[in-house]
């Protein structure tokens, strides 16, 4: 496209975990950038009585974010693509709890409406470097978005990739980190690393990449909180509890055979997939945030803020 994006009608696709942040960053700055931002949520939504939903709908509404109808699953393709076509920018902040189709339905919807510029749903891990046909399926169906996003020229498109929430590090389904236990879970081996970024920190960059003069496009951005090795885990949870941990591996063989064992598992993709120890980190200095100084929450940072010691 040679026709310069200004992003001045801004459509988010959601509002949950990621979502909000985004629609606070995005409502912050679009005040100085002369923008509208409106959010797409399912009616349901909209008018339930469920107090953590009113909470959501209000706050929206006080940041002066227009709320619109739609529902990504149950709309098709066309219809989608009418109602994005208002939109200059599109902006995916749905997850994963859509579906694995539901990726690929809105990324077609994106380039059919003719909006110049998508941001799809892909703030998590490098899925070029992991590839396809990896444990986790969820993946391969991201992978195909990007490969269809290149194979046009109708829209440009920014990806961002964050790693994993730093929040779900500690998840105890999860398994890597075993408070009770005193112990740290490496994935694969003790030695691969994980890169961590805060729901909080990819709302605020996402809103800087978007407005970022000359306009990002076509381009994949990486942030970082964190980017740690699993032996590096058991001294930073020592420092914050004062009480000594244990590091242990999970290996792939194990991994894989627990997830042969209970195929449709998704915790158990998750460890899989991670314990290869491809596409789920990158260096700091590589990122968005280091190259325009920006400070973001490191593990550290996270546990002080968010786990007491005692």
């Amino acid at each position: 496209m040679s026709t310069p994006i200004q992003s001045r009608a801004i459509l988010v696709l959601g509002a949950g975990e990621l979502g909000m942040p985004v629609i606070r960053n995005l409502a912050r700055l679009g005040k100085e950038h002369g923008a509208s931002i409106s959010v797409m949520l399912r009616s349901a939504s909209i008018a339930s009585d469920l107090p953590e939903k009113r909470v959501v709908v209000d706050e929206i509404r006080s940041l002066g974010v227009a709320i619109v109808s739609g529902d990504l699953v149950a709309a098709s393709v066309d219809e989608l693509a009418t109602m994005f076509s208002r939109y200059d920018t599109v902006i995916g902040c749905t997850g994963y709890a859509a579906g694995r189709d539901t990726p690929m339905k809105v990324a077609r919807a994106a380039v059919k409406s003719g909006i110049p510029r998508y941001f799809p749903w892909q703030f998590g891990v490098d899925f070029d470097a992991i590839g396809h046909g990896g444990p986790q399926d969820l993946f391969d169906a991201q992978l195909d978005v990007r490969d269809y996003l290149r194979s046009q020229s109708a829209m440009d498109w920014v990806v961002i990739s964050t790693g994993m929430f730093t929040s779900y590090l500690f998840e105890p389904e999860f398994g890597v980190i075993d408070l009770r236990g005193k112990r740290v879970n490496a994935l694969g081996s003790e030695t691969n690393a994980l890169t961590l970024t805060t729901p909080d920190d990819i709302g605020a960059m996402t809103a800087q990449i978007v407005f970022h003069r000359p306009a990002i496009r076509n381009d994949i951005i990486y942030l970082a909180g964190d980017t740690i090795r699993y032996e590096e885990l058991p001294a930073i949870l020592e420092d914050h509890f004062g009480t000594p941990f244990d590091l242990a591996v999970w290996d792939v063989p194990q991994l894989m055979q627990e997830l042969g064992d209970d195929p449709t598992n998704m915790i158990r993709k998750y460890r899989a997939a991670f314990a290869q120890g491809r596409g789920v980190s990158w260096e700091l200095d590589q990122t968005f945030n280091a190259k325009t100084g920006a400070k973001l929450e490191s593990v550290r940072d996270w546990m002080k803020a968010n786990i007491k010691a005692s």
